[in-house]
């Protein structure tokens, strides 16, 4: 294992050029950028200029010059808010996409510097950050993520730190209280948050609502931990050397001032969320002996900044020579987990599992329908990594050839987050975002709700996690209203960007996998039923779940009415269709198992499967968006409030998502839609 301990420590920067003035390098540009967008936020980076001047200076590893290099540290700014600190960082080094002008429109329409760091938008972001605790629980997802190729690849090949500054607001979240104790549980002795200790909050000192010892509580879980003064470098030095030679994850407590330098502002919350004005940032100047005009970096300090930006070159060409020594089997086989390919084996083993459930038409639940695709599947893909919280034998998500992920021991495949929904899925958009594994986890469907920020930033970001969310209605019965979800999917399908799997039996189950593991740009939830379901699929040629919905039943004439269904409701449909052929009204049947796929295919194919007459939508959850499906001649059979506790089909019939009811709906929606004269 290398320590990574770089070059100011020794001589990177000319003798003439100070710690404080490359400091204050980022502690004016901070001002100046916010001064000018006229919001934003200068109290952090004025505070924390000194502890990130110190680390990426003399400890992280990275070359300006090639942002994505995949050996490089990995640094999560969790405090999001002070975005300023990490562009200015980003400029003085020289990543080429932050340039000065960049700066100049800091939070303007355009601008590679928005308000909050944002993945994909700016080189050099690991990851979006802004809503408070969600970078240092990423960042844990990441340290994972580091372990885990590097018990694959060696030190060779991956051997990195993943380094956090984070503020009071992120450690007062609940979800850094699960990240905490998670990352402690594993040792991740590879993850070092640096806690900006200036103990202001929004409403002023942080004592009006929090007494927590922090040092304690991150210690009770297993943390090496230490307290320094945040303006002192060689203290700050110190504690990062030491936190690079522990057993266990640290924390360093670095005490700080916000707004250092402000003469009226500085320690207070004054500092924290709005522009100084002339008058403060003229007295700043003085009294941090800063006399350059605004974004204006003396030469010899830009200098020195550019040289801590190269400083990283020579070990990426080193790296880049370990790699080409390698195998080329080791070689292309690091190359495709980086890449998140899926390998042929992968698609050979889904044709093979679509063709038995084709042939045996199995009555399963869809939650052990998507076991049978892991356990065919994950043999196949090495960079599949799963996990469920605390749910394992419920969510079915745990393959036989896969082995736990324990302490100090990382070449295995499958992670027991516990009882942490929050933190599971913000760490698998960290294990996403660092690279090499492709990662799914499972709970409840009524628990997506705590799970929904990281989900949300994971939408926002593009990264391709996959969330298995099983007992996905009242079908699962006794439980009761607490656990049934009715709710749920129509709050995950406004999320942008998200795409919701529904499937209806075990081929779609096969499918809907299919297409989440292709998405390389987009999460994706699958929920799944508890209880059993009939195959209605015998076609394993085409991927039908892949366009969202299509006819699942076509009538022998011309359609009458249209019903459209998801998951286990197409049975229902299915059945009230074959009632209504009964009554002389042909009824199409539509499986719609991904609602945002649909929305995506051309307007003539849409129109195709959803016919031009009536349509009844059918789903055991609220109505939520199907409007947009049925129309306003339409008619939806599903829930209008909570679930209860009972067997699953007494529920059904009790809340009236049953045959009958959907063909009492029909029939309504046909005569409504002749009293319009045919208009939707």
């Amino acid at each position: 294992m290398t320590v990574n301990s770089l070059a100011l420590r020794g001589t990177a920067a000319p003798a003439a050029v100070t710690h404080d003035d490359m400091a204050n390098a980022i502690r004016f540009l901070a001002v100046d950028a916010v001064e000018k967008a006229g919001s934003g936020h200068p109290g952090m980076p004025m505070g924390m200029a000194d502890v990130a001047t110190v680390l990426f200076s003399r400890y992280l590893k990275f070359d300006a010059g090639d942002p994505a290099w995949p050996d490089r540290d990995r640094f999560v700014l969790s405090a999001g808010h002070g975005s300023m600190l990490l562009y200015a960082l980003l400029y003085l080094a020289g990543f080429e996409a932050m340039t000065l002008d960049e700066l100049k429109a800091f939070r303007q329409w355009g601008s590679r510097a928005p308000g909050h760091p944002e993945y994909g938008h700016t080189p050099g972001v690991e990851t979006t950050t802004g809503p408070l605790g969600q970078g240092i629980a990423t960042a844990v997802g990441m340290a994972l993520a580091e372990r885990m190729l590097n018990a694959r690849f060696g030190d060779d090949l991956a051997d990195h730190f993943t380094y956090v500054i984070a503020g009071d607001g992120c450690l007062m979240e609940g979800l850094s209280y699960e990240a905490v104790s998670l990352a402690g549980h594993l040792k991740l002795n590879r993850l070092i948050v640096l806690f900006d200790d200036n103990r202001i909050s929004i409403d002023g000192p942080t004592s009006l609502s929090c007494s927590d010892d922090q040092l304690a509580r991150f210690a009770a879980s297993g943390w090496s931990v230490r307290a320094i003064d945040g303006h002192d470098p060689e203290a700050i030095a110190a504690a990062i050397e030491a936190a690079h030679v522990s057993r266990a994850p640290s924390l360093i407590a670095c005490r700080t001032v916000i707004g250092r330098g402000a003469p009226n502002r500085a320690g207070s919350e004054k500092a924290h969320g709005a522009p100084l004005g002339p008058d403060e940032i003229a007295g700043t100047r003085a009294a941090l002996g800063w006399p350059h005009a605004p974004f204006e970096i003396p030469e010899a300090v830009l200098a020195a900044w550019r040289a801590v930006g190269t400083q990283g070159r020579r070990g990426r060409s080193e790296w880049q020579k370990r790699l080409a020594r390698k195998s080329a089997d080791v070689r292309d086989c690091f190359a495709r987990a980086l890449a998140g390919e899926l390998p042929a084996e992968a698609d050979a083993a889904f044709a093979r599992l679509r063709a038995d459930f084709a042939a045996a038409k199995p009555k399963l639940a869809t939650r052990q329908a998507s076991q049978r695709v892991i356990e065919a599947v994950a043999p196949a893909m090495p960079a599949l990594v799963g996990g469920s919280a605390d749910l394992t034998h419920s969510n079915l998500t745990l393959a036989k050839s896969q082995q736990p992920v324990k302490p100090g021991s990382f070449a295995g495949h499958y992670i027991h987050y516990g009882i942490r929904e929050h933190a599971m899925a913000a760490a698998m958009n960290g294990i996403a975002l660092h690279g090499g594994f492709i990662p799914y986890g499972g709970t409840f469907l009524v628990f997506s709700d705590y799970a929904r920020p990281a989900l949300r930033l994971a939408a926002l970001m593009g990264v391709r996690v996959i969330h298995v969310m099983t007992h996905d209605s009242i079908g699962l019965g006794e439980d009761g209203p607490t656990h049934q979800p009715v709710e749920h999917l129509a709050a995950l399908r406004v999320i942008p960007n998200l795409l919701v799997f529904r499937p209806a039996d075990a081929m779609e189950t096969a499918e809907a996998w299919q297409c989440a593991l292709g998405q390389a740009r987009r999460p994706s939830v699958l929920c799944l039923s508890r209880q059993a379901l009939p195959a209605f699929r015998d076609d394993a040629g085409v991927n039908k779940v892949a366009r969202g919905g299509y006819v699942a039943v076509e009538p022998d004439d011309l359609r009458d009415v249209t019903l459209i269904a998801t998951g286990s409701e197409v049975a229902i449909a299915i059945e009230a269709a074959r009632r209504l052929a009964g009554k002389g009204v042909h009824a199409a049947v539509v499986s719609m198992p991904c609602v945002e796929l649909f929305a995506e295919q051309d307007a003539v194919y849409r129109a195709e499967v959803l016919g031009f007459g009536p349509r009844v939508g059918i789903e055991a959850a609220v109505e939520g968006t199907w409007p947009r499906l049925i129309t306003s001649s339409g008619e939806f059979v599903g829930m209008t409030g909570f679930g209860a506790s009972a067997p699953a089909d007494d529920l059904y019939r009790r809340f009236d998502i049953t045959p009958e009811a959907v063909v009492a709906a029909a029939e309504r929606a046909i005569a409504r839609f002749h009293a319009r004269g045919g208009i939707q």
